[in-house]
């Protein structure tokens, strides 16, 4: 369908970071905005097909608010930039990330391609919006992944026009791409990408676009590229990586107790370091053999404010982003403040992180959906089971900072380490030193029980005195340990 313009634009000038949290997950909030420029060629309609050239693995979506001059604009102030706007539609900023590297900063091969810039299908009429109060939503396969709203943008729409007419003239028909809240990722063929803009009850309409395969590229010239940068930059916040905690260090201590990890930390002077007042969800049973070994990320909830809500709260909000970002053996850890009276947890979202890869979750919060939750296999610890949403006591805010759950100091990287008793968290520094010291308390506490159990005395015996290890040597000796 041919896209809703009819005329092709003069230029489309994009926008590379504007939405805060777009900024957060590429890690730098740019002073001033930076832009770049896609071809006119590159415009489409909805219904037109992505085209993903063959050997790129990494096609990626952007859903943005797409602003269209409606007159001539020549060095506008900041105050006149709106005024200059005809409409605003829906776009998809799409590209190829394999091809990034061959036109480091300009995009032209990664974001110019014919078909790269679908937008539509309907036009707003700037005179009747408030550039403050749009909301913009992107949908992959009909799951929303990208949720924002334009009053929370590092520059506004009238501060853009402003700057760009600074030194280049806007012509009528022009298209600026506004910037991409966080959720954009990659899209693989058979994809659909859908994308809407919308105040209060008027809608662009959704701008739907499948990905397909192009056929191959000439075999002149940049060819596609894909490394470990790229696939992280393409497939931002929900980029899956190795898992972090090496291997064999995860097993030492997965066969570690809580208490004998506490007890090797206290020794070190690190007297705060479990996660107070949680346990293992599910039956008698399942949590006399859960256990869970992986490293922290984590979600942080504050208290509710209903002028907030509906900001913070709904649609792509930070505990749905924090799932979404898991990575295989990462343990999604919440900070609700030890205010079990609502749930930060249900069964889909803790089926998700188990989809994800996840290693666990813990949360000083309540549990929605216990009896599901505990029958997953996902150890899952809670500080009660509750029935009402989070949006009775809570607002999801933030992921990725330091948090206090369960009076615990809990940042980013942390591993955690749970079982029956609890959940405590281990610096990564020490974390192969108090392996190795915990294993050897745990080898000593054997010997111990055995002795104990034939009847001797703990006196000089627990903890193993000296009277006791030529005894403890020979045991080990013989037991192979």
């Amino acid at each position: 369908m041919p896209h809703p313009l009819g005329d092709r634009p003069s230029k489309i000038i994009a926008v590379h970071l504007n939405f805060p949290s777009r900024a957060k997950e590429r890690g730098r909030i740019p002073g001033h905005p930076s832009y770049f420029l896609k071809p006119p060629s590159s415009l489409a309609g909805t219904g037109d097909p992505l085209p993903r050239p063959d050997g790129c693995e990494l096609m990626t979506f952007e859903g943005e608010i797409a602003l269209v001059i409606g007159r001539r604009a020549h060095r506008v102030s900041p105050a006149e930039g709106w005024d200059h706007v005809g409409w605003v539609t829906a776009a998809n900023d799409a590209g190829v990330h394999d091809l990034k590297y061959a036109d480091r900063g300009s995009n032209l091969r990664s974001k110019g391609a014919d078909g790269f810039t679908p937008i539509g299908p309907r036009l707003l009429d700037a005179r009747d919006l408030d550039p403050a109060a749009l909301r913009i939503r992107t949908w992959v396969n009909g799951e929303v992944v990208q949720d924002d709203t334009s009053d929370t943008l590092l520059f506004p729409f009238a501060e853009l026009v402003a700057d760009l007419s600074r030194l280049i003239t806007l012509e009528a028909g022009d298209i600026i791409l506004t910037g991409t809240p966080t959720g954009a990722s990659v899209a693989r063929p058979g994809d659909t990408v859908e994308v809407e803009v919308t105040s209060g009850s008027a809608s662009t309409g959704r701008l739907s676009n499948t990905v397909v395969e192009a056929g191959p590229l000439a075999d002149w010239g940049a060819m596609p590229h894909a490394d470990e940068a790229a696939r992280a930059d393409a497939w931002g916040a929900t980029y899956v990586a190795e898992p972090t905690l090496n291997p064999v260090l995860a097993e030492a201590l997965r066969g570690l107790s809580t208490a004998t990890l506490s007890s090797q930390m206290r020794k070190r002077g690190l007297q705060h370091m479990s996660i107070d007042g949680v346990h293992p969800a599910g039956s008698d049973s399942v949590k006399d053999t859960v256990k869970m070994v992986g490293t922290a990320h984590t979600l942080r909830y504050l208290p509710l404010r209903e002028d907030l809500f509906k900001r913070y709260g709904n649609g792509m909000n930070a505990q749905k982003r924090a799932i979404e970002e898991l990575r295989p053996g990462q343990v999604l850890v919440m900070d609700a403040r030890r205010d079990n009276s609502a749930g930060t947890l249900g069964d889909i979202l803790a089926l998700r992180a188990m989809k994800r890869g996840s290693a666990g979750v813990v949360t000083d919060g309540g549990l929605r959906d216990s009896a599901v939750v505990g029958g997953l296999g996902l150890p899952v610890f809670h500080a009660g089971e509750h029935p009402a949403v989070l949006g009775r006591r809570h607002v999801p805010w933030d992921t990725g900072l330091p948090i206090a759950c369960g009076g615990a100091l809990v940042q980013p990287g942390d591993i955690l380490v749970g079982d029956a008793d609890g959940v405590v968290v281990i610096p990564p520094d020490i974390a192969v030193d108090l392996a190795t010291d915990a294993a050897e308390q745990e080898t000593q506490e054997r010997f111990i029980t055995e002795r104990v159990a034939a009847g001797e005395s703990v006196d000089g015996l627990y903890p193993l005195g000296p009277r006791w290890r030529d005894a403890y040597e020979a045991w080990r000796r013989d037991n192979d340990h």
